[in-house]
């Protein structure tokens, strides 16, 4: 299992080729953004986070999903102020068609991406995004920015029960009593202590890259 040259991850994304300008910085976690205004509550049946994550140089994609377990978006003056979501890390998915070696598996790298090595959902069975800021955008766009972006949107995103601030650019609307986040962005999973495969020294590990796309897609309604 440690010779598998994967990684994975969360969350979710939320859809995100992944390059060392790309990745968004992360800071300390910040202070949760008040729930303000009427709670919208979360369509687990059409919302999710996509993952997408490589070997060095972009080569050897591998890409899935996972699944929200709750979540809540709060709104006022046709603005989301608030956003809370729970992700599913036990659902993580392996999409088969980024598997394309005769001799690798999806099975064994959904295993080998639940264990120690990566996420522990053992230990770990939950992570969460908490919205802490929405703003209007501002600056040019990244490259993999998803299209129709509008808003930058901050968060507080907890992986192996760390927390860390991250911020990107989101499409969000609201209308007719639903509000939608779209957003696509690349981090740096060893920032939150997912270290597998990035000791350079050991030539199992240093093909993999540390980036993670991460593509969010949340829809919620009153």
């Amino acid at each position: 299992m440690k010779k598998l040259t994967v990684l994975a991850l969360a969350g979710a994304t939320l859809m995100f080729t992944a390059c060392n300008d790309k990745k968004e910085k992360v800071k300390d976690a910040q202070e949760v953004a008040a729930k303000t205004g009427e709670a919208y509550n979360v369509d687990l049946a059409t919302s999710n986070v996509n993952w997408k994550a490589f070997h060095k140089g972009g080569f050897a994609p591998r890409w899935g999903t996972l699944n929200l377990k709750s979540g809540e978006i709060t709104v006022e003056n046709d603005a989301v102020t608030s956003g809370d979501f729970v992700i599913d890390m036990t659902s993580l998915k392996v999409d088969p068609a980024s598997v394309t070696e005769a001799d690798k598996k999806p099975a064994d790298l959904e295993a080998h991406l639940k264990n120690e090595d990566f996420f522990n959902v053992t230990k770990n069975p939950t992570s969460d995004f908490k919205i802490t800021s929405v703003a209007d955008l501002a600056g040019d766009l990244p490259k993999d920015a998803v299209a129709g972006a509008n808003k930058t949107v901050s968060g507080n995103l907890t992986l192996l029960g760390k927390t860390l601030n991250v911020s990107f650019p989101a499409k969000v609307t609201v209308a007719e009593g639903k509000a939608s986040v779209e957003a696509k962005f690349t981090v740096n999973r060893a920032d939150w202590g997912i270290k597998f495969g990035t000791d350079e020294t050991d030539p199992a590990e240093w093909m993999i890259s540390k980036d993670i796309e991460i593509g969010i897609n949340v829809n919620a309604s009153k």
